[in-house]
């Protein structure tokens, strides 16, 4: 294990989990990399005192005359995309919810970050601050914003890739490090062509994260959990809209730990050694492999987001040249870092590092052995991909198929001890045999139910240690 820090940011750390001995000629090298950061300060920037007397501008023009810039000096920002298009109106209880949501929301924001509310349809409005750029938290400016969110109301149709330039455009006005948002939707993109938001999401990943929530059962799952995919996030469906300020206020919680932002999974391979895939795999299975950006010879990053105090897995596979027993050599080099700012010339300094190795012997019975870290994210990995191939499988038609994939996840899931989806399975099907993975497909399923198995489908469990 290897770790750094630095002032005012979380202490990072790495550990590699491998079974690095190969058999004579083999190649592929498997290892889970734990990246763990803890220690750090607060997300918010210096906290500005709220005034005696006086409106928003007040607050905001003793702010600028501190920080010499508009809103730029917040360490974090964050924007609220709230759908309000017309569909939001069934059942009208749904806008309320919406809006008493992202009221516990902007109650959770802390003083100095800077934030905004867009109301989404089919184009984008920012309902608070509205000045196109983002206002400073404090007890003023959270209770200015509240009383904006009296103005959502449901008209319009759905554009989220608008949504999502509007808050990249509000981004842009702070120099903030952080930058997270919030997106809630419940119904389809149907107002703009898929290759636009596709498009839309390619321009802003890199640059902000973005949590994306369905609410209802109208939306549709590809499209949430890939907004969520693009911009390094969570999804998820809160089916009951009275479920959403306990969901927004844990994603705003959870937004306000963030501390260090931008960090990258830099993997350095040796001549001949190419990159077979790299993969989250904890909390949520994600594959990296296609994001990978070069940076310099045999070395290429690849983005993992902000961090806060928390841990992650990710599954690593390099293959290297075939060799002799009794040789062994460096199959990769791990570091975590951060983009060196503008103007400066010399190579980041590693947050964490982390070596990978690779050791032939004629010993079978090491050779063969699998890491259990390796083999359990190996099947968490599977559970997702069974999940999805039964869902889509039960949709179009195909019960045998779906059957075999859906009993396939059961099997994984009690292996696993992955209870949260075991529980989503038993409501899409009846298990007659856990461990056989022996299933029937239920006659009948709730929407909500269906969906939520689909959206939480990639969520996983930790090793049991």
């Amino acid at each position: 294990m290897a770790h750094f820090s630095t002032p005012d940011a979380p202490r990072f750390s790495v550990e590699v989990y491998q079974n690095e001995y190969l058999p004579e000629g083999g190649r592929e090298v498997n290892a889970i990399i734990t990246v763990t950061s803890a220690g750090g300060g607060a997300a918010a920037g210096p906290p500005i005192p709220a005034p005696a007397h006086g409106g928003y501008e007040d607050a905001l023009g003793a702010y600028d005359s501190a920080s010499g810039r508009s809103g730029g000096a917040a360490r974090a920002a964050v924007v609220i995309m709230v759908d309000c298009s017309g569909s939001m109106d069934y059942p009208p209880t749904k806008m309320r919810h919406a809006r008493e949501a992202t009221a516990a929301a902007i109650d959770t924001v802390r003083d100095g970050v800077a934030f905004s509310v867009v109301a989404g349809t089919h184009k984008a409005v920012e309902i608070f601050p509205g000045d196109g750029r983002l206002a400073i938290a404090d007890p003023l400016t959270r209770a200015q914003a509240k009383e904006a969110l009296r103005s959502l109301s449901p008209g319009g149709g759905t554009a989220i890739g608008t949504w999502l330039l509007q808050a990249d455009l509000l981004f842009d006005s702070t120099d903030a490090a952080i930058r997270h948002g919030i997106l809630l939707t419940d119904g389809r993109n149907e107002h703009e062509e898929p290759q636009r938001l596709r498009a839309v999401l390619d321009a802003c990943a890199g640059r902000f994260t973005c949590d994306a929530r369905g609410v209802g059962t109208d939306w549709e799952v590809e499209e949430v959990t890939g907004i969520a995919a693009a911009l390094l996030g969570t999804a998820d469906i809160v089916a009951d809209p009275a479920g959403l300020a306990a969901d927004f206020t844990r994603m705003m919680e959870t937004a306000m730990g963030k501390e260090v932002a931008d960090v990258s999974l830099r993997l350095w391979t040796p001549k001949g050694a190419e990159v077979a895939y790299v993969k989250q795999v904890a909390p949520t299975v994600e594959d990296l492999t296609a994001r990978r950006v070069e940076a310099g010879p045999r070395a290429g990053d690849y983005p993992t987001g902000s961090w806060g105090d928390e841990s992650r897995d990710y599954h690593l596979c390099v293959r290297v040249p075939a060799a002799e027993v009794g040789q062994e050599m460096l199959a990769a080099r791990i570091s975590l870092v951060q983009p060196v700012p503008d103007g400066v010339g010399s190579p980041p300094t590693p947050l964490a590092q982390g070596l990978v190795r690779a050791v032939w012997t004629d010993d079978l019975v090491v050779s063969t052995a699998m890491n259990p870290q390796v083999a359990h994210y190996t099947g968490q990995a599977e559970l997702a991909q069974a999940i999805k191939q039964g869902m889509n499988a039960r949709k179009s038609g195909d019960a045998e198929q779906a059957t075999a994939k859906l009993g396939r996840a059961v099997q994984l899931a009690a292996a696993s001890g992955n209870e949260d989806t075991a529980k989503l399975l038993a409501k899409v099907v009846d298990v007659l045999d856990v461990a056989a993975g022996t299933v029937r497909l239920k006659a009948k399923v709730a929407e909500a139910d269906e969906m939520t198995l689909e959206t939480r489908s990639t969520k996983t469990v930790r090793v049991k240690k």
